[in-house]
């Protein structure tokens, strides 16, 4: 091409960079979050018929840095919030931290060279290196949320441990305190020995390949002398003596606080002798053979033989036994029935430990039993474990030494058979250490009387995925209690006091009283002030009391209390007796529906029930339950520190999870000798890696379907980049073809440009209906495809001809104002980039794209009228469009061929003859014939009837083609030729007459320049 005509070409301008410049990023990240939050603020409405739409925060934990897994957390959130401002809506959104609690204190205590909670610390000084350790990690993580391009109520946050947040929560216990909900009581509980605290279900993991030291022992039976045995075992009273009954346990440390021994009255029970001892063994026939594999096995091994069969359970009930680890003062014990005695494992016999088992407790509770629990907070046995000689016992980790030190004292006479054994066993979720059932006194929620409204409340909830509706209710009908007390010095004070004559008092009252201090001295002087300070205690207790001393109680509220206590931060609703508002919407993993779901959901059922279903729909504290999964590295293993698998936010924005950039060669230039040698490698450290930002975060996130756990990889990240460098393409080719205003809003719309508007328009219906079902997964998926079948390889490839030679013109607006609406809750960056280039009189012509309403139309139609005239219409572009896509894909295949052959390399260099058999088709392509040379990016196409005598005729002429390659389509064939005409000088077209040196179009083109 001469440089006379490249010079008259209108090629595209634009400002806008191929890729994000470091030096601008404060900039568009301060526009499209801040600014945009404050902007939607003050201009969208909000009023008692639409109020703002509220996404209601659950509060990371305030302990560390942040991760792709809180990235995705907060990015599905702020697109939430996005798409909500499209819709005219005002958002509120007030990010908050989880910051009481066990892991804080540890790591504070870590930090300060205090490696436990038995240190020299005063409750007072770890209350405030831990608060100090939670308000940094605050600040710090804020700052990252904010790189993430999330745009909330930043100075609206809140924290579990300020004040205002304490006083709300300590409201909320006081109403569940005074609907008789909140109860103190001495049960099996929960026990982290690593922790030193209670826990709740919720607090727990399971391993399922944890190893236990199982043991068979036996008990003997005790009969009075003077009372007979049942008649099953009357053949057995002169040998009574040598009766034993056989428990199986895989925690022989509760061996100690045994009280009983439970059979089921319908099991068929034998009487087994092993080898030649004379002792006497009762244990359930159907576990026999289990017994003998374990017990049995090797060949000096005694076998057992049975003595006698079909004792029925029912006639070992009310019989009594010894345990022999209760020494010279052993008292009898008795044989019991439970339901929950099973036949197909163990032995049949139950060891029952009142005191560190919930089944236990239960069944003795009905029969008036003691409940001992001779461990302590540390897990270490008591002296009363083994009241002969407590010594033997006293100090041993009972999930160490203890176990192993029990079955020593029992001995050979009493241990048939120790074992490993794999079985599924609660660890404390946040040190990842064993926990024990332990029996203590503690403080519960009544559940029980709250769960029936709770589930009640979820009927009309939207639960995204659906999946997550059960899951829900199977955790809150599966509660009875919720043990809410903890002991550690972190947390929120339960306001208990606790009287030296062995009185507890926590009524309404008091704790009006207690509040009241509070708002005062902050919930630090619960442990700071003296021991005797009286400003605690109500002055009317201690006139009902006046001989008694009351202290402050040292227990602590369970966290999940404290971030379940949220809900209470959301405005007044407006309605009579002014509730907090439901939330919109509540968004958070999947491991939140035992966590905070749950407790948000308990705690506000049990403050706003009435006791009737009237009001179940608004009891809820959520209107939408949206979940997500847990993060999966490239292997498909879940992201862990432990196996150093860890992958942060800012690793995916600066681009390092990828390849560096490699270094372009430079081309010889014109005249030198040889093009210059290639710079040295660069050391490491000093690698260029392409550092697409927050947009490349969050479009990893919008693409990812979050229902289920989400990978992040080397090819998803790659995916991710590859698109998102193709918007910038698009969007720097749109506004740079934008220039002209005239070109771009006032030259006639083809046929090709009103394809491009229908697939347009269907695209973004697609799109807005997914980004308002929260599936943006499936939204990004229709805008890709939309962008680089319809868009990329279809309209803009064949819109060039007419953009750069012809006059300008094209439906580039309305493209531009499409994408940049559907990319806005995604990558808002990138828009706010685009529009800041985007030429004055676009600027002047429109709102900013992350203002725009999305529905609000992208068509001129005045203009689409103005261009109709005689124009197919709409639907009958679309009835045209299946055959007009099918011609096109055999032309490209055609043209491939002939590429891959090295016949051609531009597709201009082709004529097309499209020979069609299907009269309906035919039809259809012969109406858009003119059009179809410009969508398919050739020189000519012809439409010829492909049937009978004309396609013998077109077989003739093809033998005068130097090539020719032939592609099939529904209903017929494209034939790729060689074209007949010249090349134009100018837009390279084959359409040029002979000894011309430009086509008649660009003659035109160039005379009225």
């Amino acid at each position: 091409m001469s440089k006379s005509w490249a010079s008259t070409l209108k090629l595209p301008k634009s400002s806008f960079p191929p890729r994000p410049l470091a030096e601008t990023r404060p900039l568009y990240l301060q526009k499209s979050t801040d600014d945009l939050y404050r902007w939607q603020k003050a201009n969208r409405p909000s009023d008692k018929q639409r109020p703002p739409f509220i996404v209601h925060d659950g509060p990371p934990y305030a302990n560390g840095k942040l991760h792709v897994g809180h990235a995705l957390n907060k990015i599905l959130k702020d697109m939430t919030l996005r798409v909500k401002i499209q819709q005219g809506r005002r958002v509120e959104y007030r990010p908050g931290w989880d910051c009481h609690g066990l892991p804080i204190e540890l790591k504070a205590l870590a930090a300060a060279g205090k490696e436990d909670a038995g240190t020299d610390l005063s409750s007072v000084g770890i209350r405030k290196i831990a608060r100090d350790l939670a308000s940094h990690t605050v600040l710090d993580q804020m700052s990252e949320f904010r790189s993430f391009g999330v745009m909330a109520d930043w100075d609206g946050r809140w924290t579990t441990m300020d004040p205002e947040y304490e006083v709300r929560q300590l409201r909320l216990f006081q109403t569940l305190v005074q609907r008789g909900l909140i109860y103190r009581k001495y049960k099996p509980v929960y026990w982290s020995p690593s922790s030193h605290t209670a826990l709740a279900e919720a607090e727990l993991e399971y391993n399922e390949n944890h190893i236990s030291t199982a043991a068979y022992v036996k008990f003997p039976l005790h009969v009075p002398v003077g009372q007979a045995l049942p008649a099953s075992l009357s053949a057995f009273a002169a040998d009574r003596s040598a009766l034993s009954f056989v428990l199986w346990t895989t925690t022989p440390w509760t061996l100690p606080a045994n009280e009983a021994i439970a059979v089921h009255r319908d099991f068929d029970y034998a009487v087994v002798r092993l080898g030649e001892s004379p002792d006497l063994m009762v244990i359930a026939e159907s576990c026999l053979a289990a017994f003998t594999t374990t017990c049995c096995s090797g060949e000096d091994a005694p076998h057992p033989t049975v003595v006698a069969r079909s004792i029925r359970g029912e006639d070992l009930i009310n019989l009594n036994y010894t345990n022999p680890l209760r020494g010279r003062n052993a008292k009898l014990q008795p044989v019991i029935h439970a339901d929950f005695v099973t036949a197909g494992s163990g032995s049949g016999l139950v060891h029952i430990a009142p005191g560190h088992g919930f089944d236990d407790y239960i069944v003795c509770m009905g029969l008036n039993l003691p409940v001992p629990a001779p461990v302590d907070g540390q897990g270490k046995f008591t002296a009363d474990a083994y009241p002969d000689d407590p010594a033997k016992l006293e100090g041993l980790s009972v999930q160490g030494e203890g176990g192993p030190a029990v079955l020593a004292l029992l001995g050979d006479g009493a241990v048939i058979k120790t074992h490993k054994y794999r079985h599924k066993y609660p660890y404390d979720w946040r040190t990842k250490k064993p926990i024990i059932v332990r029996a203590t006194a503690q403080w519960f929620a009544d559940v029980a009387l709250i769960k029936k409204p709770a589930v009640a409340s979820l009927q009309n909830v939207q639960f995204v995925p659906e999946t997550g509706r059960s899951r829900l209710e199977s955790f809150v009908n599966g509660r009875s209690e919720w043990c809410i007390s903890r002991q550690r010095a972190w947390g929120m004070p339960i306001p208990a006091l606790h009287g030296d004559d062995g009185s507890i008092v926590l009524t309404e009252a008091t704790i009006e009283h207690i509040l009241g201090v509070v708002k005062e001295r902050g919930t630090d002087a619960w442990w700071s002030d003296a021991a005797d300070e009286l400003a605690w205690v109500p002055e009317s207790l201690r006139q009902a009391n006046p001989g008694v001393s009351y202290s402050r109680g040292t227990d602590t509220m369970d966290v999940w209390f404290d971030s379940g206590s949220s809900w209470t931060q959301s405005p007044v609703d407006g309605s009579e007796g002014g509730a907090p508002a439901q939330a919109d919407v509540y968004l958070e993993g999947s491991d939140q529906h035992r966590g905070w779901f749950q407790s948000s959901l308990l705690t506000r059922v049990a403050a706003l029930s009435q006791g009737s279903s009237d009001s179940a729909s608004t009891l809820s504290p959520f209107k939408t339950l949206v979940t997500h999964g847990f993060m999966l590295d490239g292997e498909g293993k879940k992201m862990s520190k432990s196996l150093g698998n860890i992958v942060t936010g800012a690793q995916v924005m600066d681009g390092t999870l990828l390849p560096p950039i490699k270094e372009k060669k430079r081309r010889k230039k014109k005249g030198e000798a040889a093009p210059p040698p290639p710079p040295p490698p660069k050391p490491a450290g000093t690698l260029t890696y392409d550092a697409l930002g927050p947009d490349a975060l969050r479009l990893w996130v919008a693409g990812s379907d979050y229902t289920g756990d989400v990978v992040m990889s080397e090819s998803v990240l790659q995916s991710t980049h590859t698109a998102l460098i193709k918007y910038r393409v698009i969007l720097k080719m749109l506004l740079g073809s934008m220039q002209s205003e005239v070109a771009a809003r006032q030259s006639p719309v083809t046929v090709l440009d009103r394809i491009a508007l229908i697939q347009l328009q269907d695209t973004m219906k697609e799109v807005g209906a997914a980004y308002d079902r929260f599936e943006f997964y499936r939204g990004v998926a229709a805008l890709n495809r939309w962008v680089t079948n319809d868009l990329s390889a279809f309209y803009l490839e064949a819109a060039k001809d007419r953009l750069y030679c012809a006059d300008g013109g094209g439906v580039l607006e309305p493209i531009f104002l499409g994408l940049t609406r559907m990319l806005a809750p995604v990558v808002p960056m990138l828009v706010e980039e685009a529009w800041d280039h985007a030429p004055e009189w676009l600027q002047k012509a429109h709102i900013h794209p992350l203002q725009q309403l999305y529905n609000d139309p992208v068509v001129d139609a005045a203009r689409l009228a103005a261009s109709s005239g005689s124009a197919p219409t709409d639907e009958s572009l679309r009835r045209a469009l299946p055959a007009i896509s099918a011609a096109h894909a055999a032309v490209k295949s055609g043209l491939e061929r002939a590429r891959n052959d090295k016949v051609v390399g531009s597709s201009l260099q082709c004529s097309v003859t499209l020979r069609v058999t299907d009269a309906v088709t035919l039809k259809t392509l012969q109406e858009h014939a003119a059009d179809l040379d410009a969508m398919f990016v050739v020189s000519s196409v012809e439409v010829k009837d492909g049937a009978g005598a004309s396609a013998e005729a077109e077989v003739g002429q093809s033998e005068d083609a130097a090539w020719e390659y032939v592609a099939s389509f529904e209903g017929g064939d494209a034939v790729v030729r060689p074209p007949k005409k010249d090349k134009c000088g100018r837009c390279w077209r084959y359409v040029a007459e002979p000894a011309e040196e430009i086509c008649g179009r660009c003659a035109d083109v160039v005379a009225q320049a």
